[in-house]
């Protein structure tokens, strides 16, 4: 098949790698432009970029795709389909119809529930116990395109969104390959999503992030899983008189009993409204990520302590 692949992280990267493999006529990729990342804010390219070019594929970034001179030039490929994974940017109608069965989608929930953009911190979030990754014909609307292959993935109840990311990048790549030679034959069936349990996976927003012991334990467990390890939840907790901001990358359940927010004992035990979580992982403000022993290893006894 001759493919237009469109992706941009880390997520994608399987996927473009994937269909190289397997031999597919790859005519271009497209990409977010390289924009300045980290402390010294140097420009990056993104990790599809950087493999697009290891293959030696020609790469573009349009910043969108308004002018009829980008739609001009995406459609003057020829393409049979257009592969797309976590692009980043909204593809209208002109560029969904122009390969010659349409555009492929890979999406990481198990659709019509979460829909959107962080589809895999949402289901973490929210303690579900399973997701999928989904092949799915795009349309206009967002993710609400008819599906033509799944794959359910469990999630077990210490599961990270990082975790699940990686598993749901390496099955997917698989799963796309699978939709497009089955394309190529024409033996690709698509069945419409279901109007019932629609549930959107809005863009994790920065507000959101800190931790709020005074919810049940099972429900800051899933926060702290769900945004680890980016962007992390995080909470902040007075030592040696001063308030440290501390990240919590892992935890999971365990008894105890007090005020919301009381450390319990030594082994970072925090009460939370009913139950209590232990942090396993955590990282301190402008220090790399550490064990929980580690951790009060240098700062000594917190029992008593009430984190905000």
């Amino acid at each position: 098949m001759r493919i237009i692949f469109m992706g941009t992280p880390d997520f994608a990267v399987p996927t473009l790698v994937e269909l190289v493999a397997r031999g597919h006529d790859v005519a271009a990729v497209y990409t977010r432009a390289p924009r300045p990342a980290g402390r010294g804010q140097d420009v990056r390219k993104s990790p599809v970029h950087l493999a697009a070019e290891g293959f030696g594929l020609e790469v573009r970034t349009p910043k969108t795709f308004k002018s009829a001179e980008d739609v001009a030039a995406f459609s003057a490929l020829a393409a049979d389909v257009g592969v797309v994974a976590a692009y980043g940017l909204l593809l209208p109608k002109a560029i969904l119809d122009a390969p010659r069965h349409g555009c492929l989608n890979l999406h990481g929930s198990a659709l019509p529930r979460w829909r959107g953009a962080a589809p895999i911190q949402r289901a973490v979030m929210a303690g579900d116990p399973a997701t999928a990754a989904m092949v799915m014909k795009m349309d206009e609307g967002l993710d609400t395109g008819p599906v033509a292959l799944s794959e359910i993935i469990p999630i077990g109840p210490n599961t990270t969104s990082g975790e699940l990311h990686d598993e749901m990048m390496r099955r997917g790549a698989d799963l796309m390959a699978r939709a497009v030679e089955a394309l190529s034959r024409d033996a690709l069936d698509f069945v419409p999503q279901s109007e019932q349990g629609v549930i959107y996976a809005k863009k994790i927003d920065k507000a959101e992030t800190r931790v709020d012991f005074a919810r049940p334990s099972g429900a800051v467990h899933n926060h702290i899983r769900g945004l680890s390890p980016f962007p992390g939840a995080w909470f902040e907790l007075d030592i040696a008189g001063r308030p440290v901001r501390i990240k919590a990358l892992r935890s999971e359940l365990a008894d105890g009993d007090g005020p919301p927010g009381t450390v319990l004992g030594d082994d970072f035990v925090i009460a939370c409204a009913e139950g209590a979580v232990r942090l396993t992982l955590v990282q301190r403000e402008g220090k790399g990520a550490m064990s929980a022993t580690e951790f009060l290893r240098g700062t000594g006894s917190l029992a008593g302590k009430t984190v905000t």
